[in-house]
């Protein structure tokens, strides 16, 4: 009997994904556990393994459309063998509308980082972020402030089918989910649901007597025959936050191509705009001296690879000073609830990972109880996985602070965006020579090269001030200035 392929649920909270790639075309012979397809979900693009050996037989389901968990996609049988005519129907795909482009915070700028010594940067980007879930641990309270609780979203919400991220979304901008309508299996309301709503009615607004019609597929107009004015391109009234908003056209000259956002860069835009818009972001730049780190490693590096069989990168020097950092000044682990701040016992560390299709962010856990060797093969393992496409849900949740490297693109350094829900985060600027003063212990001054990299931090004024925001960047400056640790 044919074999069904499905589309797998990535995660409690997921309900829907976005087949982005076959892997296979009908009549390739496949073998168990093989890449089959791609799916890219709001919380982690993944490889999906073929579940049966034998011929792709049919792709039901086409590249870009986005459908239900347990939705089959395409079955799997002997050369020669049809699908079998009585299996379930699949639910009915949704398929994305393009997005109108809009300016959006540069979210490789907001954490470029792919962090190996050999590619010396996801997301690479706000990076991604988080996924919407809380990041305390499993075990900890978690702690709401009861005032922004929406008053038409909490009983209301229990007699509807939504996930708990959309119950949250709702919360957070005071929306009755029973003015939404779903659009999911069963009437689910999804999370394009619920931010569509709030894009078209703002937030705390209840609903038109019908639902406004879906936006239409959008391309550029052809030539025309005389001089005209340049046609516009309506944005679509649905769609992330961080789209322009309902009215506003974007010009749209013949020739050019409008294609829609791909579901990590969408969940990119919607992440980036949302830490802007919540976040009372400041930056501050430290100068740091690497050049006792610099030595350390060149001198190392290849025995250290060869005993440990992980490169040795700066990631872990630095994310060990930051560990400093957190010791001495813990409100940079920390997150905002309400009217009040979760001080994480742990310290999840994101790390900022440049792919070719984006930018995610996997997270390291409970850091600060790792070694050095421990901290460089943990962030070795999740970078080259996110890159493989093989991490987990749970992989790119919970983190408290980001480490972000944009520096091996070159910049001096750069202004990073915040992490939601954290309230810190970490830039790491270039390494560059360059000439220093520097003070012998008689006090005599004399000009030297030294090895600098210039580290920013962004934190979330709300909570952190600016001497508290100096106090950490001076841990972490005088741990890796004065570098002392075994490296394993």
């Amino acid at each position: 009997m044919p074999t069904d392929v499905i589309m797998p649920q990535m995660g409690e909270s997921i309900f829907e994904g976005t087949l982005t790639k076959w892997l296979k075309k009908p009549g390739d012979k496949v073998n168990r556990d093989e890449p089959l397809f791609e799916i890219s979900t709001d919380k982690v693009d993944a490889e999906i393994p073929a579940p049966a050996s034998g011929v792709l037989l049919d792709q039901k389901i086409a590249e870009g459309t986005t459908v239900q968990v347990n939705t089959v996609v395409g079955t799997i049988g002997e050369a020669g063998e049809k699908p079998a005519g009585g299996a379930a129907p699949a639910a009915a795909p949704k398929q994305e509308a393009p997005k109108a482009a809009a300016p959006v915070s540069d979210s490789k700028a907001a954490g470029a980082d792919r962090p190996t010594g050999d590619v010396s940067p996801e997301r690479g980007a706000a990076a991604l972020q988080q996924q919407g879930q809380q990041p305390v641990q499993a075990q900890q309270q978690t702690v709401v402030n009861p005032a922004a609780q929406g008053a038409g979203t909490t009983n209301a919400a229990r007699d509807i089918r939504s996930s708990p991220l959309v119950r949250r979304i709702a919360k957070d901008n005071n929306v009755d989910l029973h003015q939404v309508s779903g659009t999911g299996m069963q009437g689910r309301i999804t999370k394009d649901d619920i931010q569509n709503f709030i894009s078209q009615h703002g937030k705390g607004a209840a609903a038109p007597a019908q639902r406004p019609a879906a936006a239409p597929t959008y391309a550029a107009p052809a030539a025309p025959s005389a001089p005209q004015a340049a046609p516009t391109f309506m944005a679509a009234g649905g769609g992330a936050p961080s789209q322009a908003p309902s009215g506003v056209q974007v010009p749209v000259w013949p020739g050019d191509r409008v294609e829609p956002m791909s579901k990590m860069r969408s969940i990119i835009a919607q992440r980036m705009s949302e830490s802007k818009h919540t976040s009372a972001h400041v930056h501050t730049v430290f100068k740091v001296d690497m050049t006792r780190i610099v030595k350390i490693r060149e001198k190392q590096k290849n025995s250290y690879e060869q005993r440990n069989g992980v490169k040795l990168t700066y990631m872990p020097f630095v994310a060990r000073a930051v560990m400093a950092g957190i010791k001495a000044m813990p409100i940079v682990n920390s997150s905002v609830a309400g009217d009040s701040i979760v001080f994480h016992k742990n310290v999840n560390l994101g790390i900022a990972v440049a792919l070719d299709w984006g930018l995610i962010v996997p997270v390291v856990k409970q850091a600060e109880e790792k070694s050095f060797l421990g901290l460089a093969r943990g962030i070795a393992d999740v970078a080259e996985r996110a890159r493989g496409k093989k991490l987990q849900p749970d992989e790119v949740q919970g983190g408290t602070f980001t480490i972000t490297n944009p520096g091996i693109f070159g910049p001096q350094f750069g202004t990073p965006i915040i992490n939601q829900p954290q309230v810190a985060i970490l830039g790491m600027g270039g390494m560059f020579k360059e000439p220093v003063v520097v003070t012998d212990e008689n006090g005599n001054d004399s000009i030297a090269i030294r090895s600098i990299i210039r580290l920013t931090l962004g934190y979330d004024h709300r909570i952190i001030d600016g001497a508290d925001a100096d106090k950490f960047m001076v841990a972490v400056r005088n741990y890796l200035e004065g570098w002392s640790e075994e490296i394993g």
